[in-house]
């Protein structure tokens, strides 16, 4: 629900280059100037910096380097993302609260994020590290009532569909390892995806998709075991990253993703955008995850996203789940 805080701050994204009037902000909100003043005074004391000039109003100068969920919400508003979202400060995990909501009967589609997370999931059971100021911790949450079958793609689609979106939005050309890896250009992990699904005897009936994704910070940022494998987008550009906007923006870009996932239309674009982000193909690799593992040339996927390798002998096998480690040529 939109809150006079992220009002206020939504004026300022509208004017980023002029100074904003407390008049017109009274006027346009329907609020006092004292109001207006009060909660400068408030956004001040999270972290915001604002000049003031005298006639001519405010204008915004710097904003909190975390997630602030007022900011955070002027984005959403200013891209006009409908489904509802919430920012919490910290959970054990954005998947497991979103189940809960589902459990409860909150309507979907929905969202959740968070600053922290003190039990991030990660694939496999393993745990994923988010840091305060530079991680989405988010998770999509969604009553699909589609055929299980259906399901099959999904995680792919949505790690493509965000790598053609950072591509767009930031010149960041990222790849996508198979099943749920994304790496900037030097090969570094700066995404995980992890899909949880219920389902009934035809049908999913609750799915919700769970992204960790690293904005902002660098390497030296991460505990020692991750600093030579885990990166971040505003480390890959050489340049600092507007945290709320890509934020926002990735969020919109997913739930986009989602729409056309559950209207069929991602097909589409799945074999062009495989074609520019798959970073396998060709390699020789291992894959296990249950009984013998299995070593072969990446040979792509099939249509519902299963890995097809080559293996000894002219022969091919299909992966449909497995965890992939390269092979020394």
């Amino acid at each position: 629900m939109a809150d006079l805080e992220s009002s206020i701050l939504l004026a300022f994204l509208a004017s980023p280059d002029e100074p904003v009037s407390g008049d017109r902000l009274a006027k346009e909100l329907g609020v006092s100037r004292v109001a207006i003043w009060s909660r400068l005074e408030k956004l001040r004391a999270q972290g915001f910096v604002f000049a003031a000039s005298t006639r001519k109003g405010y204008a915004l100068k710097s904003v909190p380097r975390g997630l602030n969920p007022a900011l955070f919400e002027a984005h959403l508003r200013r891209l006009k993302v409908a489904p509802t979202v919430a920012l919490l400060e910290t959970v054990d995990s954005t998947n497991s609260e979103a189940e809960r909501r589902l459990a409860a009967g909150q309507e979907a589609p929905f969202a959740v994020l968070a600053r922290t997370q003190s039990a991030g999931r990660g694939r496999l059971g393993r745990r994923w590290h988010s840091a305060p100021s530079g991680s989405l911790c988010l998770s999509l949450a969604f009553r699909p009532f589609i055929p299980p079958e259906r399901l099959k793609p999904f995680t792919l689609w949505m790690g493509l569909a965000l790598c053609a979106h950072v591509e767009q939005a930031h010149g960041l050309r990222l790849g996508l390892k198979w099943p749920n890896d994304l790496q900037s250009p030097d090969g570094r992990k700066v995404a995980g995806m992890l899909t949880e699904a219920r389902l009934d005897a035809d049908s999913v009936r609750e799915l919700v998709f769970g992204l960790g994704l690293n904005l902002a910070g660098q390497p030296k940022d991460f505990p020692a075991e991750l600093r030579a494998t885990a990166g971040t987008l505003e480390a890959a550009l050489g340049r600092p990253l507007d945290v709320h906007r890509a934020a926002a923006e990735a969020v919109a870009a997913l739930f986009q993703a989602w729409e056309q996932f559950e209207e069929g239309t991602w097909s589409r674009s799945f074999r062009r955008l495989w074609a520019r982000h798959d970073v396998l193909t060709g390699k020789s690799v291992r894959v296990g995850l249950r009984g013998d593992p299995i070593a072969g040339v990446v040979d792509g996927v099939d249509d519902e996203g299963s890995l097809i390798l080559r293996t000894g002998g002219g022969r091919k096998a299909v992966v449909a789940s497995g965890e992939v480690t390269l092979r020394k040529p």
